[in-house]
């Protein structure tokens, strides 16, 4: 039977993955995390990966954080993210594996650039100078991914989906992304009766696919996309939706909107990074992705339920 091996395979879509799994029965899955191999050292990479001997590999492990820590640990953005992918696609080659899917991140496009962005302008610009380190790290993956094909015909890809969220998500309030961070401050502000503040204008513009939708397209690529160029992973641009919105939909779940409040003083970063998904649209189909305020409800009920254990 076919092995997936998916990296990160404890995270935000590792989780996603591991609960349609089972719609898969013809594979063997192996969701691994860092407690159970240390992707920053090459021999145990290496060891591991001769020890499972993957047929495919779904690579979503990063060093990863929201606006605040890009900013403020871009050394160990950097870095910790080089050596990850460096050491992943060496053994995955190494290994043979048949497929090597790799996960990217809009946040990493051009600042500077016209919109939609597609998957044409990755390296068109430099990025975000709030996300440089990050950014940089994340496009050396994707050369890396491409040197390998071009020089052995490795099979290595890349998909580029936008801001995600859902269940199993990093709730902590200053390292996570955006939706997880705001729902953990919501649930704290309520719980001390304290104005529920929301850092900057709340103007920014993102668009957002829930986890399960982002686990969907993935083993769709796995199987059915023969391309080898990179391939964005997104809602459609009209569902672009504002940080604002977020927060709104998150203090109304929480019965608090009387309560939201935005500083102005704190930095929006990116104001929009509208992502054209007219390439996956085309081979994949129109098909319905969750919306934006079903997806938090379902994430914020999974946060209460799992509070005492979730990430934060």
């Amino acid at each position: 039977m076919d092995i997936i091996l998916v990296t990160g395979g404890t995270g935000l879509v590792g989780k996603a993955i591991e609960t349609i799994s089972n719609q898969y029965s013809k594979y063997t899955f192996i969701f691994i995390g860092s407690k159970d191999c240390d992707l920053m050292d090459y021999d145990k990479t290496l060891e591991y990966f001769k020890l499972h001997r993957p047929t495919y590999i779904i690579h979503l492990a990063a060093y990863v954080g929201g606006l605040y820590k890009n900013m403020n640990n871009k050394v160990d953005m950097y870095e910790k993210n080089i050596i990850i992918n460096y050491n992943v696609l060496k053994c995955a080659h190494i290994v043979n594996v048949k497929k090597c899917i790799s996960c990217l991140s809009t946040c990493i496009f051009p600042n500077k650039t016209a919109y939609p962005i597609n998957e044409n302008m990755l390296h068109s610009g430099p990025p975000h100078p709030s996300n440089d380190a990050y950014a940089y790290s994340k496009r050396m993956l994707e050369v890396q991914s491409r040197a390998y094909r071009e020089q052995y015909n490795d099979n290595f890809i890349c998909v580029i989906p936008t801001n995600i969220y859902g269940p199993y998500d990093n709730y902590h309030m200053e390292d996570a992304h955006v939706i997880p961070a705001l729902i953990h401050k919501c649930y704290i502000s309520k719980k001390q009766n304290i104005p529920f503040i929301v850092k900057g204008s709340g103007t920014p513009l993102r668009q957002f696919i829930y986890s399960t939708d982002l686990a969907k397209l993935i083993l769709w690529t796995l199987e059915n996309y023969t391309n080898e160029e990179n391939l964005i992973l997104s809602v459609n641009p009209e569902d672009e939706v504002s940080i604002k919105d977020v927060a709104t939909i998150i203090a109304n779940k929480f019965n608090y909107v009387d309560h939201l409040v935005f500083d102005n003083s704190y930095s929006d970063g990116q104001y929009k990074k509208t992502a054209d998904n007219s390439k996956l649209i085309n081979l994949y189909g129109n098909h319905p992705f969750i919306k934006i305020k079903e997806g938090i409800n379902n994430s914020i009920e999974w946060f209460i339920d799992n509070y005492d254990t979730c990430r934060k």
